[in-house]
């Protein structure tokens, strides 16, 4: 991604413009209007000129699109090589009011932009660069230029400003705290990338982004996942890749993902990546995060749940591999672990089939990639089912000696604060007396239940139906 602005045409003759009109705004005298923008943590005041819509240009490194602009891998390539052309521009436009997530179809909060521009008028100015280039308003230039406005308000940065200046000041913009369209998921995980790319330490970036350092960490794990997803989906030989924008509605997979993740990589880094593997093969499938979750021990899933459910072809043959490097953490696991090797393996099928599918080249036969996506999620589906009906079933049977274990807790912490009372006279024995009959009820009621249910009684078992026993004597 480039840093760096090319000239766009006419820069020279629009900095002219601008120098113009800074000196007739100066020269008019009276209250001036400015933009203030943050430098490097001092405040920097720009003023604020009117110029002609149809000279300025958007911005190709903008955070608002860049996640987007890989929906077309030409024209993305175009944007590095050929910023300023015509359909560039046009290329960004159309990303500028189209969905995130979907550049297919029109987003509906620009559409509300553009009619609060119609009915209300620009409130707040765009900044710009001496050339021509917005830095911040891309969004409100596209929605002014579809209602016919001929020109627009926008403060001039220094004309000493370069690309990465310019980044800087347009990601303090958008991360103000105030009522500012946010960046989409991806597009934030990029631009916090681009910082620590800066050189930026992670306590700073997270500061800068109103985050505490674990969530930087959690997402700066998520987009090396992502990355690392798009590359094992390419295929020797086609040009089909998934895309960033494919994983920008997974936001809160994703994050569950790292949090089951690191609650197994302590104890088993292997079943970890296995877990990891498995959980993103359901994501690229497309199921729902209550459906991933279903998924919580990668090795009894597929040998209990998802093997035999599989066409024969389908299943993967685990080969001896290289290291897997683990996003984020610095380190590896191997990928000669079966349990790793095959859910690695079944998950590149998934994501080179779902990466093939999409392929939008004209004359690729997608049939074949679409045949073997939906087998897969088919046997998926299947095996979702029934470990979500084994699971409910587990902690249906765990859930009384949850409860009675947590119980057990609550009345240790009880004998603490017994003492504590008693030994500043401040104990309510009246209250206390009421709450232990109580208790006597709870446990008779519990200990006829159990009498009932247990025929090979345990020591626990025994003990309270001896309890009840010698109470029922009283």
């Amino acid at each position: 991604m480039m840093h760096e602005f090319p000239t766009p045409p006419g820069a020279a003759e629009f900095s002219e413009l601008v120098k113009k009109r800074l000196a007739e705004v100066k020269e008019a005298g009276g209250t001036r209007e400015t933009v203030t923008v943050d430098w490097h943590g001092q405040p920097l005041h720009v003023e604020v000129i009117d110029v002609p819509l149809r000279e300025l240009y958007f911005n190709p490194v903008t955070h608002r699109v860049r996640a987007q602009r890989s929906y077309n891998p030409v024209l993305d390539a175009a944007l590095d090589t050929e910023p300023f052309s015509t359909a560039s521009q046009d290329y960004l436009r159309h990303l500028l009011q189209a969905e995130p997530s979907d550049p297919n179809r029109r987003d509906t909060e620009f559409d509300k932009l553009r009619e609060s521009l119609r009915d209300f008028g620009q409130n707040e100015p765009g900044l710009i660069t001496h050339h021509g280039v917005l830095v911040n308003g891309n969004t409100r230039a596209a929605a002014l230029r579809e209602i016919g406005a001929q020109t627009m308000r926008v403060g001039v940065l220094p004309e000493s400003f370069k690309g990465p200046d310019i980044i800087a000041v347009e990601l303090s913009l958008q991360l103000r705290p105030d009522n500012r369209r946010d960046y989409s998921y991806i597009n934030r995980l990029l631009a916090m990338e681009e910082q620590a790319e800066l050189g930026r330490a992670p306590e700073v970036i997270a500061k800068e982004f109103r985050i505490r350092v674990a969530t930087y960490e959690q997402e700066r794990w998520i987009l090396g996942v992502i990355r690392d997803q798009i590359n094992r989906s390419k295929s020797d030989g086609s040009p089909a890749a998934l895309r960033l924008i494919d994983f920008e509605d997974q936001q809160e997979k994703l994050k569950e993902l790292h949090r089951a993740y690191n609650a197994v990589y302590s104890s088993d880094p292997d079943q970890a990546e296995a877990l990891k593997e498995m959980r993103l093969a359901a994501i690229n499938l497309g199921f729902a995060k209550t459906a991933v979750r279903t998924i919580e021990n990668a090795t009894t899933f597929r040998n209990d749940y998802l093997d035999h459910r599989l066409p024969k072809d389908l299943v993967p043959v685990v080969v001896a591999g290289e290291s897997i490097p683990v996003p984020g953490l610095g380190v590896s696991v191997s990928a000669t672990i079966p349990a790793v090797a095959a859910a690695r393996a079944l998950n590149d099928q998934v994501l080179k089939a779902k990466a093939a599918a999409r392929a939008v080249s004209e004359g690729v036969d997608t049939t074949e990639a679409v045949a073997t996506f939906n087998r897969i999620k088919e046997a998926f589906d299947g095996a979702i089912d029934v470990a979500d009906r084994q699971n409910r079933l587990k902690k249906r049977r765990q859930l009384a000696s949850e409860r009675l274990a947590e119980a057990s807790m609550d009345i240790d912490q009880c004998v603490t604060d017994f003492v504590q009372a008693r030994a500043s006279r401040s104990l309510d024995e009246d209250a206390f007396d009421d709450a232990l009959l109580k208790l006597r009820t709870s446990l008779r009621k519990l200990a006829q239940q159990v009498g009932r249910g247990i025929q090979n009684p345990g020591e626990g078992v025994a003990w309270l139906h001896d309890a009840a026993a010698a109470e029922g004597t009283k």
